[in-house]
């Protein structure tokens, strides 16, 4: 097992990646003399005082003109006709004016700053150009599949690994094939857990919640441990172990406290695994291995655990199973064995917190755009939202990435997708966030 790594955030301001302008104000050298004795003035110091200066969006239009050549000579001589043209790039979606960077911008609006399209036509309107919101979806659709290769290539890699987490959420579909009736569909969300230098992020969109998706989406995984919440639907997976989310259990307990504030029991389940997680503070504080947090955990954390539901067996026999105690209860007998999976790897998380913060980009995005369409735009949307996401949890600047990546798709020479997975060292260094 390798060690394990927490990521720390810089605090304050940090423009080290920042292109820098310097202005120098400065006396002309008839005004470099003292005001009291003439004498000629020398440099003391440089007074520096800094400002951000933002650049509006501008929009411009590039003319590609491809010269083509012909043989005079061979035509005089009857000869059939030499043409030659030079070399240029392919229009990036055939019979449209898109470029890398109309299409990286359109879906960074959409998928980073949750713009949707009928907001981002008016923003285009206001810069002087008119672009519908029909076309924008249709160019973001043509988008996703022209990313599709390297999509399945990330993908290959998310399934590379022993442990993984999972989540999903509801998504409304206006139409979608084979159903009459307006029904539930759902977002599943894939991603790596902290064991790894090359982070994941990956959604799947089913018309449904069945177990079976996640079955099919793992089908060639090959792994030990899913995260997951209470959901029976990834039981349907064989061969893994799941790992339950703590966080769920401290909440319902939270809960029953905060209902009744005199409900000291509800407050004891909530402070005992309060206690479970001032263990791994102890590992994360001293940098602990993965092979020293599971030691850790089998010394401390197995004995609170024991404790844990020696408790809860006492208390459940004076508890209504209906009340929010007898809930929490509930839920931490029957998730026991998930919950207690932490102790069986040093790796696994005690929490699902990982899903849950990448499912909630795409909720914020759905309170903006509300719902998709069509079944197709539903499956475009999980596909950039995936390439996006992976892009931020790897470091890189998503609207320069997918600005570059779509720029070497449409050169086409020599083009190698490893070289533009989010990881590779082949991505140049503007598409890096070094404030990270």
């Amino acid at each position: 097992m390798s060690s394990y790594k927490k990521r720390k955030r810089k605090r304050g301001e940090n423009f080290s990646g920042l292109p820098v302008e310097t202005i120098e104000y400065k006396l002309e050298d008839e005004e470099k003399v003292c005001d009291n004795c003439a004498s000629p003035l020398t440099d003391m110091k440089k007074e520096v005082r800094k400002e951000l200066v933002i650049i509006p969006a501008q929009v411009k239009v590039v003319e590609h003109v491809t010269h083509v050549y012909s043989c005079r000579a061979c035509d005089k001589e009857g000869i059939s006709g030499f043409i030659k043209a030079a070399d240029s790039p392919k229009a990036l979606i055939p019979k449209s004016i898109v470029s890398p960077s109309l299409l990286a911008h359109l879906q960074h609006e959409k998928y980073v700053m949750a713009t949707p399209f009928y907001r981002q036509e008016g923003n285009y309107t206001r810069l002087g150009v008119n672009l519908s919101r029909q076309n924008l979806s249709n160019w973001d659709m043509a988008g996703a599949k022209i990313l599709r290769p390297l999509y399945e290539l990330i993908k290959k890699e998310l399934l590379s690994h022993e442990l993984l987490h999972a989540d999903e959420t509801v998504l409304e579909v206006i139409h979608e094939p084979g159903r009459e009736t307006k029904g539930k569909s759902y977002m599943w969300l894939y991603r790596t857990s902290n064991d790894t230098d090359h982070p994941v992020v990956m959604y799947d969109y089913q018309m449904g919640r069945r177990g079976d998706h996640a079955k099919a989406f793992l089908k060639d995984w090959q792994g030990k441990y899913l995260h997951c919440d209470g959901y029976g639907g990834y039981k349907k997976l064989k061969d893994v172990i799941l790992c339950g989310c703590l966080v769920h259990a401290k909440r319902k307990f939270h809960e029953a406290f905060i209902a009744g504030q005199s409900n000291e029991n509800a407050k004891i389940g909530e402070n005992y695994i309060k206690q479970l997680f001032a263990i791994e503070k102890i590992a994360d504080n001293n940098n602990y291995s993965y092979e020293e947090r599971l030691a850790l955990r089998q010394d401390k954390s197995q004995k609170l655990i024991n404790e844990f539901y020696s408790w809860i067996n006492e208390v459940s026999l004076k508890t209504l199973p209906q009340s929010l105690l007898g809930k929490a209860i509930t839920y931490a007998v029957n998730q026991k064995e998930y919950l207690c999976a932490f102790l069986k790897d040093g790796r696994i998380q005690l929490s699902n917190n990982l899903a849950e913060q990448s499912i909630r980009m795409f909720v914020i995005g759905r309170k903006n755009w509300i719902f998709s369409n069509t079944a197709n735009g539903a499956a475009s949307s999980a596909l950039i939202y995936g390439i996006v996401q992976t892009a931020i949890a790897n470091n890189l600047k998503p609207e320069h990435y997918l600005r570059y990546v779509y720029e070497q798709i449409q050169l086409q020479k020599d083009l190698k997708l490893e070289d533009l997975l989010p990881w590779s060292d082949k991505i140049p260094k503007e598409c890096k966030n070094k404030n990270i």
